[in-house]
Order: C-alpha cells, then sequence, then structure tokens
C-alpha cells in the first residue's frame, strides 16, 4: 500500500522530532517481533524516558540527512526499528539487547550517541553497564576512598603514640616501687 506525499512528510517531521529531542538513537532489525513483544519493549523503554518505534528506512534516512545526524552503518536495511533516549542511554541499550538475547530474529544493527557512530558489539557491551545509581556508587567510593585512607594513617599513628605513652605509664609505677 502506497503512503501519500503528505504522510510521508508527515513521518519525516515526526522522526526529525525524535532525532531533536534525543541524543542517542540505537537501531536493531525488528524482523520477527510480535505486536505484543513490541509493545512491552516500547512500554519498558518510554518508563525509562526513551521511546521507541518502527521506521520506514528511506524517510528514516532521509529525516537522519535532514537533522544533521550521521547515517549510522549498517542502518536502514530491512525491518528497522528506532529506540531513542537521551538520559537513561544503558538503559535503553539494555532493554534492547535483552530482547534480541531473547529473539533471534530481533537484533542491534548500530547506534548514533552524541554524533558518534557505535556498533551493535559496542552496544552489547554498552548494555552489560551496570545501572547509572550503582555506577554512581562506585564512583563516591573511589573518590571517598583516599581520605579514609588518610583518616585512618591519623588514627593509627595516634594510637601507636598512645600505646607508647601508656607503656610509659604503667612502666613508671614499676620503676617507682622498685
Amino acid at each position: 500500500m502506497a503512503i501519500s506525499k503528505d504522510k510521508k512528510e508527515e513521518l519525516v517531521s515526526q522522526y526529525k522530532e525524535i532525532l531533536g529531542r534525543n541524543t542517542a538513537v540505537i537501531l536493531a532489525e525488528s524482523l520477527g517481533l510480535t505486536v505484543k513483544e513490541t509493545e512491552v519493549l516500547r512500554a519498558k523503554i518510554r518508563e525509562m524516558g526513551g521511546e521507541f518505534l518502527v521506521v520506514k528506512n528511506t524517510l528514516a534516512k532521509r529525516a537522519f540527512n535532514e537533522a544533521g545526524w550521521s547515517e549510522p552503518d549498517p542502518g536502514f536495511e530491512g525491518p528497522t526499528a528506532i529506540g531513542a533516549a537521551s538520559e537513561d542511554i544503558p538503559a535503553l541499550a539494555k532493554a534492547i539487547v535483552d530482547l534480541s538475547k531473547e529473539k533471534e530474529t530481533f537484533r542491534v544493527k548500530s547506534a548514533v550517541i552524541d554524533g558518534e557512530l557505535f556498533s551493535a558489539a559496542q552496544i552489547v557491551s554498552l548494555a552489560e553497564l551496570p545501572p547509572m545509581p550503582v555506577l554512581q556508587a562506585r564512583l563516591l567510593g573511589v573518590m571517598t576512598m583516599p581520605a579514609s585512607q588518610l583518616a585512618g594513617l591519623f588514627a593509627a599513628s595516634a594510637r601507636q603514640l598512645l600505646n607508647v605513652l601508656q607503656a610509659y605509664v604503667d612502666a613508671q609505677p614499676e620503676a617507682a616501687a622498685a
């Protein structure tokens, strides 16, 4: 069924809006996904502040070019779906990669994040990162480690000095008694 020129312009405009709102776009081959599976993934991505939609390749290419985005390679061959987000990009990658592990016909093609092209393997690696709160906690732990080690060092030195003074005090009554 042919799409009218007005409908094509509307879709290109919609795709450009999505590109304008988001800093990351992950392309996936949406072959073999049921409507229910697509809706479940769409809801999961929407919860994290992202978007997911199946696109028309030629219109999506046009939107990428008009928006000034680099065209991913491989990108627009076969049935294509786009996941887009600005906030929690590793969570978006994880949602898409998890579904690709469950469904062999659904696979990650490539991505554009902050204008930089990423391969499918890089997206899989990104998906394996721990969630943002865990990363922040780890970073905070690394940043506070030197301070806590320094405090431990001072405490140990003070403890040793107190032990020497206590041993001296303990030895004094014995010397006075003798």
